[in-house]
């Protein structure tokens, strides 16, 4: 019954499905004062904002671009597949990806929280197998419902397990692809310490120990969202081995992407959180 009203609402038209996020966004803003809180703080903290009449503007931008991504979900999971691909309206950067994907070569792609991540996995997947990295909810009754929205296509959810890891380093020795998101917080033990605009972030280190044992060449992709629900602007970008070769250098890769588009960066994520079984912030860190 609520797979069947989530399709439902997913036909409703995208400026409306937006026009509606925006009205949730501010809902969750003025009925949460921790969730305003954490949002005003991690955007103070980020640099990105010269002043503070500056950092309202940019706040203002961000609790209806938060809605719109909450809402947009439904409609990208629960909307026909092939109706979801015509909302990319333009790819950029993709012929050069698609072409490692073509030859057999073994790609990582990385989408951090910003845009609507949602659809980047599911436009790669059209034509190319992909192997995406995901953690169950705490809810049971939600997971569901993520493996009908995510897995469409040709994509493959993998658990954040080494059972998951390993799938996704198999895949790439056989020349496939894996998504990861890279800016999601890790378990102890399976991350280390790096600032992350300005601050100490548990930061994984999946992403470079996949890329040096594979030697797969990785991009960056997010899809920006246009305005008035016009659909999505699909970005491909080759991250250099470099750019992936240490936990501080994947943050500053991530950096970049977002100080291009940050209204649409979920800032609300708990990026600087303490996992309980993480390694002490070094003090180098708790001083930067």
């Amino acid at each position: 019954m609520l797979i069947l009203l989530l399709r439902l609402f997913a036909r409703l038209p995208l400026p409306l499905v937006h026009l509606l996020g925006m009205f949730l966004g501010w809902a969750m803003f003025l009925g949460s004062r921790k969730y305003a809180a954490k949002l005003r703080d991690n955007l103070r903290s980020s640099g990105i904002c010269p002043d503070e009449a500056a950092l309202r503007r940019m706040v203002h931008r961000c609790v209806g671009e938060a809605g719109k991504a909450a809402l947009e979900t439904v409609v990208i999971w629960f909307r026909p597949y092939p109706q979801v691909l015509k909302l990319v309206r333009e790819a950029r950067g993709w012929e050069v990806a698609e072409a490692s994907l073509t030859a057999g070569e073994s790609v990582i792609f990385l989408t951090p929280h910003l845009g609507c991540f949602e659809i980047t996995s599911l436009f790669i997947a059209r034509n190319h197998h992909l192997g995406v990295l995901y953690r169950p909810p705490r809810k049971a009754w939600l997971e569901p419902l993520i493996v009908a929205g995510r897995q469409r296509g040709h994509v493959q959810l993998a658990q954040t397990n080494m059972q998951g890891v390993r799938k996704l380093l198999l895949a790439l020795k056989k020349g496939g692809a894996v998504g990861i998101l890279p800016d999601q917080v890790p378990h102890g033990g399976e991350g280390e310490w790096a600032d992350f605009f300005g601050r100490p972030a548990y930061t994984m280190t999946l992403v470079s120990r996949l890329a040096q044992s594979s030697g797969a060449k990785v991009f960056l992709v997010f899809g920006e969202r246009l305005s008035w629900g016009r659909g999505y602007i699909f970005y491909v970008e080759p991250v250099p081995t470099a750019g992936v070769a240490t936990v501080a250098a994947l943050n500053a890769t991530i950096e970049a992407a977002v100080r291009r588009r940050p209204e649409q960066y979920l800032w609300s994520y708990p990026r600087h959180k303490v996992p309980g079984d993480a390694p002490p912030i070094p003090l180098k860190s708790k001083e930067s």
